[in-house]
């Protein structure tokens, strides 16, 4: 039962990292200009398309997370301080955007483009560096657990990924009615509540980067070297 709890606690922990970067609210009015130019049945298989793109990239990074850390050499408090800066400066950006919005930009760029699926509403509209570096950084958390743990782990932050890819299409799939519903006020408002959330979680994951560095005796000895060499 104690691998139950630990499941959802994970579940819940992984969902509140990855679906504020995700924002699929965020990109209700990326989908309402880029396809604009689409009929009705074509731009609900743009979003499904989009939806299934984002959800496999971002189980890649889960399962190759790992290897690539590994292959590169990043430590977990590199990969997770790291992260914390890409999610806080993504969530600076939306909190204070700028007066031409990455959005407005990508929406010019898509012009009338048939196939958007995965530029730009996959990428960059639903995911990006922010997104990978997280789901990275969740699953080098998970691989340091022991034993039955880790394959805990794991499975919560696959469910986290498929719950956030299924909750992008439910809402962009239902574009037009809630642009209706929040209206431009609501949209910026949500924004900068999103941006504020993300700026939040990038700090906790600088913040627990910089704890198990400090916690590390490596760091203190390799400290202590390079004082006593300088002298």
């Amino acid at each position: 039962m104690n691998w139950l709890g630990a499941y959802f606690g994970y579940l819940a922990g992984a969902l509140l990292a990855i679906l504020p970067i995700v924002n699929p609210f965020g990109a209700v009015p990326l989908v309402m200009s880029a396809s604009g130019h689409l009929p009705e049945q074509e731009r609900l298989r743009q979003i499904r398309r989009a939806c299934i793109y984002v959800f496999f990239l971002m189980a890649g990074f889960l399962v190759a997370g790992g290897l690539i850390m590994n292959f590169f050499g990043i430590s977990l408090p590199g990969m997770r301080i790291a992260g914390g800066l890409i999610v806080g400066f993504l969530g600076f950006q939306m909190l204070f955007p700028n007066p031409i919005s990455d959005k407005d930009a990508m929406t010019k760029a898509a012009g009338e483009k048939y196939d958007i699926a995965f530029t730009p509403l996959a990428m960059p509209g639903l995911s990006g560096p922010g997104t990978f570096a997280v789901v990275m950084s969740l699953s080098s958390q998970a691989a340091a657990r022991q034993g039955w743990m880790s394959m805990v782990d794991f499975v919560a932050v696959f469910t986290a990924i498929l719950l956030t890819a299924l909750l992008a299409w439910f809402v962009l799939r239902g574009a037009e009615r809630v642009n209706r519903l929040l209206g431009a006020t609501g949209m910026i408002a949500l924004t900068r509540l999103t941006g504020f959330l993300m700026i939040c979680i990038g700090v906790q994951f600088f913040i627990n980067g910089l704890t198990m560095v400090f916690d590390d005796p490596r760091f203190w000895s390799g400290l202590a070297e390079a004082v006593r060499s300088a002298r």
